[in-house]
């Protein structure tokens, strides 16, 4: 039985996490998972529960927290013209036929996986927007819509299994294809939005409670968390866009990769034991 002194410092870092995750939905359009997942992910584990429930729980209520966040998000980056529409019209039924079936996945199979998947992605993303060398884009434009459809299911699929917003993978596809890293960022929130519900949705209603989660667990969202989480995020959110708006878009790409970085070898040290 935890003490009410021991919960302060989880709740702190919980609200912490809460103010980091808006402000970077903001910024970078990624819906705050790639903060939250981590952190909920070793707050679980402080509670007893074991890597793997802890990966699906976090994964479901770091979903659930993306809701509310990607609607402010996507509130302010409407209000800058920084959301591509007419691309979130073609993209949608792809990006959320991808969730259903990667959502589906998380409730078959060991919560390690994805926590492998979500480190793995994040590796992979650092180094495109921050490591490598060539700084101009990989093709000129999206290619015809049957591949772009493709596109949307893959960003879709990973990114519910990892539990991240659409920015993780929907900013480095875009860029990859031309896209200005704003415009990029901003019609990612919405990707975030497309993501997240139905994801938490199925995590929330057809997820069997773990055995060893805490009190307040739903399916695989923890209720207790996502109090504590949301209020800052959707609060801080709008703070992330008004920084993307002074940062040129070289920048924006270098504090994306390092993030993106720091979590990956969190996870992945995690993951293996060390």
């Amino acid at each position: 039985m935890i003490e009410l002194s021991q919960l302060w410092p989880i709740i702190i870092t919980l609200l912490i996490s809460g103010m980091m995750a808006g402000t970077l939905a903001g910024l970078l359009g990624v819906g705050g998972g790639i903060i939250n997942v981590p952190v909920l992910y070793f707050v679980f584990q402080g509670f007893g529960m074991s890597p793997g429930s802890a990966m699906v729980v976090a994964t479901g209520t770091s979903l659930a927290t993306i809701v509310p966040t990607s609607i402010s998000s996507i509130r302010s980056h409407h209000k800058r013209g920084n959301v591509d529409w007419a691309l979130i019209q073609r993209w949608w039924p792809f990006i959320i036929t991808g969730v259903l079936l990667g959502s589906w996945l998380v409730t078959q199979f060991d919560g390690r996986y994805f926590a492998f998947i979500f480190a793995l992605i994040a590796l992979l993303m650092a180094y495109k927007l921050g490591l490598s060398k060539k700084e101009s884009a990989l093709y000129p434009r999206l290619p015809p819509m049957p591949f772009q459809g493709l596109l949307g299911s893959v960003i879709g699929f990973f990114s519910v299994m990892a539990g991240i917003g659409g920015g993780t993978l929907g900013v480095t596809i875009l860029t990859a294809f031309n896209y200005v890293i704003h415009r990029a960022v901003g019609s990612c929130a919405v990707f975030g939005f497309l993501i997240a519900l139905p994801g938490a949705l199925v995590l929330f209603l057809f997820a069997e409670v773990p055995t060893d989660a805490p009190v307040g667990t739903w399916g695989y969202v923890n209720l207790a968390a996502l109090i504590l989480l949301v209020p800052l995020s959707v609060s801080f959110a709008p703070v992330g866009v008004w920084l993307g708006s002074k940062i040129d878009g070289v920048k924006l790409k270098k504090i994306f990769a390092v993030f993106l970085t720091v979590t990956a070898v969190r996870m992945m040290l995690q993951v293996m034991g060390w």
